[in-house]
């Protein structure tokens, strides 16, 4: 009777060894798998910065060049605007009032607000010829429908223009204000927020872009199951757009 209750007993033993290291296996491999997915996930949104990204083979025909800082004049191919961890939905006619209070048309690079993303950056001709070059924002990815209340500023030059997704209910335009009867240019789709082409580009010449990104709050399309949703956006300077979506796409000199 020992002999066999030692028998018993090893084989007990050595089962329990076998489940330990096959647990330790699985814990393992389990532990990669999340820590992978964590690095996927944290590349996709907490890498997701605004960027503005310079075609760099136009760039190198053209002489087009990109720079933040009107005085430096460092040339790159993508600038890097500061992401907004958190954004409260806010008024229109609160957020001009923020940019002029707080001197946000004299600032350059990053210069955030509370609740506003902020970016100001430069174009430049830097080549012989008079050139054209379009501008596109793109929406990467958006959860809880977030961009149906996502204002999209672009000052070129001085010159306001307000993008919008269209009135979910309405499927128009949206007014630029509550109190306005000025609407605001809608979306180009749900992929592609702005789409504009800069015509006529001449040698030496400068654009300023100011881009303003914020949640509207008199927007009928701001609700609550908005609340948590994110957004993420880039910007790309080309020197043609999409193949397909010249024909509706808004040209400016």
């Amino acid at each position: 009777m020992a002999i066999k209750e030692v028998e018993v007993t090893a084989k007990k033993v050595k089962r329990r060894k076998i489940t330990l290291k096959t647990v330790k296996i699985v814990g393992l491999v389990l532990f990669l798998v999340l820590f992978v997915l964590f690095l996927i996930l944290r590349v996709i949104y907490n890498g997701g910065k605004f960027t503005i990204t310079l075609d760099p083979n136009f760039a190198l025909k053209t002489g087009l060049i990109i720079y933040e800082d009107k005085i430096e004049k460092r040339s790159q191919r993508r600038l890097f605007a500061k992401e907004l961890e958190f954004m409260d939905n806010v008024g229109d006619n609160w957020v001009y009032q923020k940019l002029k209070e707080n001197n946000h048309f004299e600032k350059d690079g990053a210069h955030n607000d509370e609740n506003l993303m902020i970016y100001t950056f430069y174009t430049e001709n830097t080549g012989q010829r008079t050139i054209d070059y379009w501008y596109e924002i793109d929406i990467d990815d958006v959860t809880r429908h977030v961009d149906e209340a996502i204002r999209i500023v672009i000052y070129r030059n001085g010159q306001e223009k307000v993008y919008a997704k269209i009135n979910g209910d309405t499927k128009t335009p949206e007014k630029r204000t509550e109190d306005s009867n000025v609407l605001t240019t809608p979306f180009y789709s749900d992929k592609i927020a702005v789409l504009e082409q800069r015509a006529k580009m001449p040698p030496n010449a400068v654009d300023k872009f100011m881009i303003v990104v914020y949640l509207s709050g008199p927007d009928p399309d701001c609700l609550d199951p908005l609340i948590g949703g994110e957004i993420k956006m880039h910007m790309d300077i080309i020197e043609s757009h999409i193949e397909g979506v010249d024909e509706n796409a808004t040209k400016e000199g």
